[in-house]
């Protein structure tokens, strides 16, 4: 029990103990999801170097820097961290405006895990990024496993509802610029040219001037629709490209700083492919620095083509509730990915004690029985061999529609900033979990859900001796409802 700070304001004294995310904050397994997530914070037992010398007594062998150090600042609390993860994507907020609101919702603090009020920013907006790769992916399917968890022990969903799920795919969208050839042209011989000189590689010619006044032709070009034109200065981009990317390959070992050419050597094998792909080729890079993104297209009359990586989403079936979120590469069927969709949900639902058994989906799942056995594929091709039941559940089906557009419009899924295909995979877990926890903040409110302490405090003083005198208090107010109108309780 932590020493009382007389000089300082209690954060139970200072807010509403029936708001729903203070309510939320005595819920949540955080004892359980601390301990599911700390390995990945352990410090490393490392081998060490051998140092051989020389002393009065002849030759000496010693190990230096073994075992586990305890050098370096202490983490910051693994509660702080994770509830920092809740809300940037519940509230749809950047690194930076998350700890900046942090610091003046006491609210946000409570729930963070803090007894007393704080006015400083509870950390640096650039620890959040490397607490969450430092997590991976395992570590954030923990965090969506905790928001499941709670929804199970407030009673918001029965365990039973977790056997029937509606499963679709979406396009969570890379932030690149649209993949115009001018423009990747233009970017990849800027950032070779300056790669080069990074490495110590001088040019004959750069093509700097040209190649911004060929940048804005194709603009004005594109835009007026005169494509004879375009043709012409794009054309004309991939040769000065091609003469900066030999020249680069006849000095390659003139580089004097080994890190700065190994960039290059990358930079410049992208760059070969953006100026050889043809509008037709497969496999096509479409940024220079985001290789892993696709072209998906999902048949939208507004949008053709979505730039970025496949997610598949899970959620019940009655309330809505996410158990699964997951990204594919590769741009697969949808049916191929249904298999590796539902090992995810049972993974996050391997505590509940409940397994998927009916899926839900479009005819876009059509074709797979025989590779998922385990469950019971329902979509309209089977529309005649369908029960009752099952054909008003199809009618379900579309609830997963608002699910996927509030995670994209509310909670960030519409856009991913994360670097490579490993941040695409932990944005669209992390997403899943912030939805559910406004999901867990709307449950809350709809059952009319009191704290933990309270919930005994009342209990308590039911049960005490003497209770039934203490069951009237002030002018006649019943104990319960004199308890919920104080402001706190400390």
């Amino acid at each position: 029990m932590s020493t009382p700070d007389f000089f300082r304001a209690r954060l139970d004294q200072m807010i509403d103990l029936r708001h729903p995310l203070v309510v939320l904050a005595t819920r949540m397994p955080w004892a359980q999801l601390e301990a599911a997530v700390a390995p990945c914070f352990a410090r490393q037992d490392r081998p060490g170097e051998r140092l051989e010398g020389i002393d009065l007594f002849g030759p000496t062998v010693a190990v230096a820097g073994a075992g586990v150090s305890a050098a370096g600042r202490p983490r910051l609390p693994l509660r702080l961290m994770l509830s920092l993860l809740y809300l940037k994507h519940a509230f749809d907020l950047s690194d930076e405006e998350l700890v900046q609101r942090w610091s003046e919702n006491v609210v946000w603090q409570y729930f963070s895990g803090l007894e007393y009020y704080e006015p400083r920013l509870p950390c640096d907006a650039t620890q959040i990024g490397r607490f969450r790769r430092a997590l991976g992916e395992a570590g954030v399917e923990e965090v969506l496993k905790a928001t499941i968890e709670a929804a199970v022990q407030m009673k918001a969903v029965r365990p039973a509802e977790f056997e029937r799920v509606i499963v679709d795919t979406t396009v969570q969208e890379k932030a690149i610029a649209h993949p115009v050839d001018s423009r990747l042209l233009e970017i990849a011989r800027h950032q070779v040219v300056k790669a080069a000189k990074a490495a110590g590689i001088p040019l004959k010619q750069t093509f700097a001037k040209e190649g911004r006044t060929l940048r804005r032709k194709a603009g004005g070009y594109a835009h007026a629709k005169q494509f004879r034109r375009l043709r012409k200065v794009v054309k004309r981009q991939r040769t000065i490209l091609g003469k900066v990317l030999r020249e680069i390959a006849r000095k390659r070992g003139e580089a004097t700083d080994a890190r700065a050419r190994a960039r290059l050597d990358t930079l410049v094998s992208r760059a070969e492919r953006i100026r050889t792909q043809q509008p037709k080729d497969k496999g096509k890079l479409y940024a220079l620095h985001a290789p892993e993104v696709e072209c998906i297209g999902k048949g939208k009359a507004r949008r053709p083509y979505e730039f970025g990586v496949k997610v598949g989403v899970v959620v019940t079936a009655r309330q809505g509730l996410m158990v699964g979120a997951r990204t594919f590469p590769g741009n697969p069927y949808d049916g191929h990915l249904l298999a590796e969709q539902l090992e995810q949900t049972t993974v996050l639902l391997e505590d509940v004690g409940v397994q998927p058994k009916e899926v839900y989906a479009d005819l876009g799942f059509r074709g797979v029985d025989a590779a998922n056995p385990n469950v019971e594929i329902v979509h309209r091709g089977k529309l005649k061999s369908l029960t009752k039941s099952q054909r008003r559940w199809l009618k379900r089906r579309q609830a997963v529609e608002p699910a996927i557009g509030h995670a994209k419009n509310d909670h960030r899924m519409d856009r991913c900033w994360l670097q490579g295909a490993t941040g695409d995979a932990l944005h669209a877990v992390l997403c899943a979990a912030g939805y559910n926890l406004r999901w867990l903040l709307r449950a809350i409110a709809r059952l009319g859900l009191q704290p933990v302490f309270l919930r005994l405090l009342l209990g308590w003083l039911r049960d005490a001796p003497g209770a039934r005198r203490r069951r009237q208090v002030g002018h006649g107010a019943p104990l319960r409802e004199w308890l919920t109108t104080l402001p706190a309780l400390g």
